[in-house]
This record gives C-alpha cells, structure tokens and sequence, in this order.
C-alpha cells in the first residue's frame, strides 16, 4: 500500500484535521483519520548490523475500524525488510540495516476508516482467549492485586460489570504522572507508587482482570487530541456468536469506553507485545531515541449524509 507519494516534508507541514471537539459525535456514520509518525534515532558514533522490528501500522481491519493506506519510509538504504504477522495478528515490519553513520528516521504515514456503530466489536475466537488469561511479567497479580480481583469478582458476576468496575477501581487507584515509571515497570511496582501513565494502568487493570477471570489484552494506539502513544484495555467477554468472544474496549486512564476517538494499532498481552520500536545494533556507544506523532481527523460522515473535510 502506498499512501503518499509527493514529498513527505511539504505534506507534513501541510497536515489540516478537522477539530475533534466539534463533531457532534451521536451523528457521525464513519471517518477517516490520518496518523503521521517519525522515529528518530541519533548515534554519536557509526553504528552497524542494526536490526529494527517495528508495531507501528494497524491489521487490516481490527473491529470497526479499517487499514486504507500506508506508507513506511527509511531515511538510509536497508539490506532487508520482512512483513510478518504475529500470533496475535500485528502488522510487524523486520528491517535490517548495514550501518548508519549519526541519524535514522522512520516516517510512518497511515490512513484509516472508521464504522461507528454500535454493536460491532473486534471479535476473536474463543479459543485465543488463553493468550490473555495467563499473567505475564509485568501484569503479574501481587498479594493486594489478587485481593482486588477477589473482592471485585465477588461483588460482580456478570462479566461486563465485572469489567467495567475493575476499569474504575484502577482509575481511582492511580494519579497520571510522568518520569515515575518506564515501559518496564510492573503492574504491582506501578500500584505501589500510585502514579504512572497510561501503559501503568493498562498492566494494573490487565493483572486484575486476568486474576478475576478474564481474559484480556492490551492495546497500543493513538487517542485524538494527544501527542503520544496511548494505551488501553480490550476485556474478552462472551459474544452473541457461539465460538466467539467480544472486546470490550475500557481505558482506565480516562475512565471511560475506548470507542471513536480511538485508533487501534496492536494488541498484545502487554506492553512488551506491542512495542512500536525494539531491536539491537553494534555501536560503541548508545543511540537516542525521539518520536513525533500527529493523529487527526481528515473527513467525517455524518448519518444524514454531510460530509466534512479537513480544511474547509
């Protein structure tokens, strides 16, 4: 797929979206949006063999929502690139790279559709719901992340419920706040500070529903409005279709249902899953790593027909 093709700086800073916070939500039929992302990577010194795995453009289709186009550019000559799908069905590009002298940039330009209906979750097969049963590293439950999902199971059988609860209970838990925790804190590590981002409370509400009894995953992706990664919780819980489980999408960040302003790029069962850059590279020093991101609105459908373009 290729999404643009003139050049990527002028349409960059060309970028228009169309003001989230003015659509009236209760009548939008579909909209398209379109996510700019750079990853930059600065070496003090030459670096060589550097092999890249990158989570940064959606599955095809994930519920409602609908891969239209995309373009992935590097900035220096590539020896090789993959595109796999995973176990739990991302899109993951695998790049190798002979040597950068100082700078490399991936450019992502992504575009997606959106169905906005009611009643039309992601789906998976229930038999895929062990890979978000068992705890990993750092959604594991400590002694009081299992009291909670005791006590919250007790108190609420049905599983939406269930889910919903533990989605506030880990919102009233926490206090966002930046450079208390990393990508690598756990669950439990994360609760016992009381504060963290949106990737803290994602593995705190996962750890509780996985002890509770529910399978679930975390999602990585991107909220309107915001200038970074976001994070949130999809709860499997039973379908109307035999064999099939519905997501329950839930951000305990905000507390609140993940729905249109949302914008799913992987799921995993935990951060370390869905990572948008990993890999290794044989320097004498480390590099460092800078990401931008712009996510926005570019036409907006309503159910009466209108229709709105960004920039009008």
């Amino acid at each position: 797929m290729s999404f643009l093709s003139n050049n990527t700086k002028s349409a960059e800073d060309s970028l228009r979206f169309i003001d989230h916070r003015n659509i009236e939500w209760p009548r939008v039929r579909r909209t398209r949006c379109l996510i700019h992302q750079r990853i930059h990577y600065t070496y003090p010194r030459p670096a060589r063999e550097l092999r890249h795995r990158l989570v940064v453009v959606p599955a095809d289709q994930h519920g409602g929502q609908r891969l239209q186009e995309y373009q992935l550019q590097v900035s220096t000559p590539i020896l090789s690139q993959r595109n796999e799908v995973d176990a739990f069905g991302n899109r993951i590009f695998q790049i190798h790279i002979a040597e950068v002298a100082a700078d490399l940039d991936f450019e992502v330009w992504t575009h997606v559709e959106q169905s906005i209906q009611e009643g039309a979750p992601p789906l998976t097969p229930s038999a895929q719901a062990d890979h978000y049963q068992m705890p990993t590293r750092l959604t594991m439950a400590d002694t009081k992340l299992a009291a909670v999902a005791d006590e919250l199971r007790q108190q609420y059988q049905d599983p939406v419920e269930l889910a919903e609860n533990i989605n506030s209970w880990t919102y009233q838990a926490m206090r966002y706040a930046r450079g208390v925790t990393s990508v690598s804190t756990t669950a439990a590590a994360a609760l016992a500070l009381g504060a963290g981002l949106c990737q803290d409370y994602s593995h705190i509400m996962l750890a509780i529903c996985r002890a509770a009894g529910l399978p679930a995953r975390y999602v990585s992706g991107h909220l309107l409005g915001e200038g970074a990664s976001h994070a949130w919780v999809e709860v499997l819980v039973p379908g109307a279709q035999r064999g099939q489980m519905e997501a329950l999408a839930l951000d305990p960040t905000n507390h609140c249902y993940a729905r249109h302003k949302y914008i799913t790029i992987a799921v995993g069962r935990d951060y370390g899953d869905v990572s948008p850059t990993t890999g290794s590279f044989i320097a004498s020093s480390p590099g460092r790593l800078t990401v931008n991101k712009r996510a926005g609105l570019t036409a907006v459908e309503y159910t009466d027909g209108q229709i709105l373009h960004a920039g009008e």
